[in-house]
């Protein structure tokens, strides 16, 4: 087995989400309307699923297993996926801590959510690409063997973790909501 088969399962669940979020935006954007209604199943979905339990098997499993096999972690690959990881929190706290008053109807706080929301999903996007194609792969050869097993051992300790699966189920709910509404919108 793969030592990145499941993320990049999971990235595919996050890019479907994304695309959602993209539709939410270009539909907020033409209606000159930000609603606490549309958005904030995508803060929860962001900050549960794609933090809590993926990023949280990245950056507690795979980072120490490739740095255990010499790659740093102060530089290069590890240190880009640390630092966009950080960068995406950053902007879904910005939007969720803009959605009250985008809401109400507050121009700025629309276009915070609105600007936020763009540059999240650009830069997730291409996040997600980077570790597809470049440090999954890597990953995969630099880890054989014992090594792969008890990275996924390491996976499953991690989804054994209390309060993982609650939202590992509130999350794929919420995938399942907005796959309703949005495609549905968009004819499939």
């Amino acid at each position: 087995m793969s030592a990145t088969k499941c993320l990049r399962e999971e990235h595919e669940v996050i890019l479907r989400v994304l695309g959602f979020l993209t539709q939410a935006l270009d539909q907020a954007t033409a209606a000159g309307e930000v609603t606490s209604d549309a958005f904030t199943p995508f803060v929860r979905f962001f900050q549960g699923f794609a933090d809590h339990c993926h990023h949280c098997k990245e950056e507690s499993r795979l980072f120490p297993a490739l740095e255990d096999v010499g790659m740093p972690s102060d530089e290069g690959p590890i240190a880009v996926m640390l630092f966009e990881h950080e960068q995406g929190r950053a902007l879904v706290r910005r939007m969720a801590a803009s959605l009250e008053a985008a809401n109400r109807g507050e121009e700025a706080a629309k276009r915070e959510v609105l600007g936020a929301g763009r540059q999240f999903v650009a830069l997730l996007s291409g996040h997600i690409q980077k570790e597809d194609m470049v440090l999954f792969n890597m990953a995969d050869d630099m880890l054989q063997g014992a090594a792969t097993g008890a990275l996924l051992d390491g996976y499953n300790e991690e989804e054994s973790r209390a309060g993982y699966s609650e939202t590992y189920r509130s999350c794929s709910q919420i995938v399942r909501d907005l796959a309703r509404i949005y495609e549905k919108r968009a004819g499939t």
